[in-house]
């Protein structure tokens, strides 16, 4: 099936991450101008999180077992509109526009982040149940020390990378243990990314804006 007759608006199936998950912390970076473009991205019209309601349920699961053990889930991403990646791909056609790179792809050439897996074409995230997230310590109210910040296109960034110290692994390891366990699989290059196994729509991709506003109730 061609991708664009897979592209609908319906947002019936899903929910404000929040409502489902009291207490998870949102920094929606394609909000901001803090992402590895450096513009807020086609479609981000509020800082909130969607997902899927089978996938909302299953991270609420994740949220009480790491609550129990001191931590917060903190979200970066969720759901991203279609129209999101496409902003993406055409961002990554310009070979001028360089101005994140100190920050975000260091070691890399712009046109290897889609090569490598970094960026897709298509995104997990378009079909309502990928997410990206990490730890948050509520006794220092900090970010869990994960041995690279979201969104570093590196082999740093990968699970299994030994280059960080015992500790930044253990803490990886922490959080895809608890993600896997209620259903969700990760992917080898980006340590904070992980989508529902049981996805409700494998090839569906959805295109309505990141707003409460367009969730139909």
């Amino acid at each position: 099936m061609d991708y664009k007759q897979r592209v609908t608006q319906d947002s019936s199936g899903f929910v404000l991450l929040a409502d489902f998950v009291p207490g998870i912390v949102q920094e929606i970076r394609y909000y901001s101008t803090y992402n590895f473009v450096g513009d807020r991205i086609d479609g981000y019209e509020a800082p909130v999180a969607l997902l899927t309601i089978e996938a909302a349920r299953a991270l609420k699961a994740v949220a009480a077992e790491v609550n129990v053990q001191g931590y917060r889930l903190k979200v970066f991403d969720a759901y991203r509109p279609a129209n999101a990646v496409r902003h993406f791909v055409l961002w990554g056609l310009e070979d001028l526009d360089l101005r994140m790179k100190p920050y975000f792809y260091p070691d890399l050439e712009k046109q290897e982040l889609f090569k490598r897996g970094y960026i897709a074409s298509q995104s997990s995230h378009s079909r309502g149940s990928a997410v990206d997230l990490t730890l948050l310590d509520m006794r220092t109210g900090k970010e869990v020390d994960m041995g690279s910040p979201f969104d570093l296109f590196s082999e740093l960034s990968h699970p299994d990378c030994r280059a960080v110290t015992d500790e930044q692994y253990d803490n990886r390891m922490f959080l895809q243990k608890a993600m896997t366990r209620n259903g969700f699989v990760p992917i080898d290059c980006e340590w904070w990314h992980f989508a529902l196994g049981d996805e409700p729509y494998p090839d569906t991709y959805f295109e309505f804006p990141v707003s409460a506003q367009y969730l139909r109730r």
